[in-house]
C-alpha cells in the first residue's frame, strides 16, 4: 500500500534527563554507529515514502537541526516543549500538510523502531477508523498511526503524557502483531544506547 497520502512525525522534543544526566537532548544526539540516533531515525522513516517527515524539537533545537542537516524533511519547533510529550505532539499535528490524510508518529530515541510496518499499519488504521499500532508478546508499541479522526484528539493532549490515553480501550484501534522489538526498544540510559548499538550493527 503506498503512503503517498500519509504524513510521519518524529517527536524530538525532550530535554533527555535521564540519559547519564545530561540535559538538552543528549540521549538524542548520541553517536549510533557513526550518527546521532536522532538522524539514525530519521534516515530510516524517509525510506518509508511518506508525502512529508517533519520533527519536532524542543530542549535541543538548534543542535538537533544541525544533526539533521541535508536530510529532506522538515524542522518544527514546540514552543512549550518543557510541558512534556503532549506540547510537542500537539505542535507536530499543527504543522501537518492540510491534505494529510494520516499521520505515523515516531519517537527519536527508538532508532530500531520497525518502520517497514508502516504500510500495514495505514492499512489497518482505514479499516479500524481510528488509530493502529504494533504490538509485541502483548505490549504495544511504536510507531502509532493515526487517521484524521484522531487529530482534534492529538490536538486536546496536555501534560506529560503521550497518545497512549487516547487509545486505551478503544474499539476502533488496529493492532498489528509483530516479532520486532525495535517497536519497544527506546533509549533512556548509555545501557539502552549500547543495546541498541549491538542491535543495529546486527
Amino acid at each position: 500500500m503506498s503512503l503517498a497520502g500519509w504524513s510521519a512525525l518524529i517527536l524530538a522534543g525532550g530535554a533527555g534527563q535521564r540519559f547519564a544526566g545530561e540535559g538538552g537532548g543528549g540521549k538524542l544526539l548520541a553517536d549510533l554507529a557513526g550518527a546521532p540516533v536522532i538522524r539514525r531515525v530519521a534516515e530510516r522513516v524517509l525510506g518509508v515514502g511518506f508525502a512529508e517527515v517533519i520533527s519536532v524539537t524542543g530542549a535541543a533545537d538548534a543542535p538537533i537541526r544541525r544533526a539533521l542537516a541535508g536530510l529532506d524533511l522538515s524542522v518544527s519547533h514546540a514552543p512549550a516543549w518543557s510541558e512534556g510529550m503532549a506540547a510537542t505532539l500537539r505542535s507536530g499535528i499543527a504543522a501537518l500538510a492540510p491534505e494529510a490524510e494520516g499521520v505515523c508518529v515516531f519517537l527519536g530515541d527508538m532508532p530500531l523502531v520497525p518502520v517497514e510496518l508502516c504500510p500495514q499499519l495505514a492499512e489497518g488504521v482505514r479499516r479500524a477508523g481510528y488509530a493502529a499500532r504494533p504490538r509485541v508478546a502483548g505490549t504495544p508499541g511504536h510507531p502509532v498511526a493515526f487517521t484524521r479522526a484522531a487529530f482534534a484528539d492529538l490536538l486536546a493532549l496536555q501534560g506529560d503524557r503521550g497518545a497512549n490515553a487516547l487509545l486505551a480501550g478503544r474499539s476502533d484501534v488496529a493492532y498489528l502483531d509483530t516479532a520486532d522489538r525495535g517497536a519497544l526498544l527506546d533509549i533512556d540510559t548509555p545501557a539502552d544506547l549500547a543495546a541498541a548499538a549491538r542491535a543495529w550493527k546486527a
